[in-house]
């Protein structure tokens, strides 16, 4: 007969923290999204001039009691996995140091512009948000769904640089210098300005045929516009199209992050790791 092992609360503390597919996991997520929300939400009312005094002292100290919170959450990771040089220089673990020393380098820099811009690297906490369990099959699938269309957008960006320097050369030699097209370079640099309906306003055709072309260009630039996200779409499609919901054999991946070599999507049904074999329930391990 089996006997449970028991590991500590460092098994307890990883559970929580990276199984985000218990109860406790799902709550530790929900209680980090709402304090990334805030924590955002402090840094950008802070920004705005004019504000009581007393709300900015407020303010200073909710983003330390947040500051504090987010320590101690980075210490648990490091000391709950086997291999903590894997989650300090993953990409998550790098994002949660640089989004929480910047209140700790106030006492040590000297200067408002710099302590401003190093605190502005607390908004990194956002991409957290896309760790939660209920998003991670939708994620996946715009992923790949980017990855298979990357050969047909660049074929189709080619093409538009090819249209934007043709038409670019065009109306360098109809509207010249005395317009602003100076060159062949700031002709395609209007074109493209153009094309994309962003209009900076800085260059304008001037003679009818120059303000023809220009008329062309723009609603050109209205279906150029729709074409990556009908491909990006197309392809999104097809992906779900392949994935038989009604399967019984099909299973969703989740964010459980490997104890022992910090691999990430794991089935939902998998006690293992798929590249080490590391155990990914320890505190579910029994000996006879």
């Amino acid at each position: 007969m089996g006997k449970r092992i028991n590991n500590g609360w460092r098994n307890k503390l990883y559970t929580i923290i990276y199984e985000a597919d218990t109860p406790l996991g799902k709550l530790f997520d929900v209680v980090l999204l709402i304090l990334i929300v805030v924590s955002v939400i402090f840094v950008m009312v802070e920004s705005v001039k004019g504000l009581p005094p007393y709300l900015y002292d407020w303010l200073y100290y909710g983003e330390w009691v947040i500051t504090i919170f987010f320590t101690f959450e980075y210490i648990a990771r490091i000391i709950t996995v086997k291999k903590p040089s894997i989650y300090i220089f993953s990409f998550y673990g790098i994002i949660d140091f640089l989004s929480t020393i910047p209140l700790y380098l106030s006492f040590i820099l000297v200067g408002s512009n710099v302590l401003l811009a190093v605190r502005a690297l607390r908004l990194l906490r956002v991409f957290r948000i896309l760790k939660i369990t209920r998003y991670i099959g939708e994620a996946n699938k715009l992923t790949k769904a980017l990855k298979d269309s990357r050969p047909k957008i660049l074929v189709f960006l080619f093409a538009v640089l090819i249209i934007a320097i043709i038409a670019g050369t065009l109306m360098y030699l109809v509207e010249g210098e005395e317009s602003g097209f100076v060159s062949i370079p700031v002709s395609v640099y209007w074109c493209i300005v153009t094309l994309t309906t962003v209009g900076f306003g800085d260059i304008a055709p001037i003679t009818p045929l120059g303000q023809f072309i220009a008329a062309v260009i723009m609603i050109m630039g209205y279906g150029i516009i729709a074409v990556p996200t009908g491909i990006v779409s197309a392809e999104y499609v097809k992906s779900t199209k392949k994935e038989d919901l009604n399967d019984p054999n099909y299973v969703h991946v989740n964010t459980q992050l490997c104890r022992n070599c910090g691999a990430q999507k794991h089935r939902d049904d998998a006690d293992y790791c798929h590249r080490c074999g590391n155990h990914l329930h320890p505190e579910d391990i029994t000996e006879e």
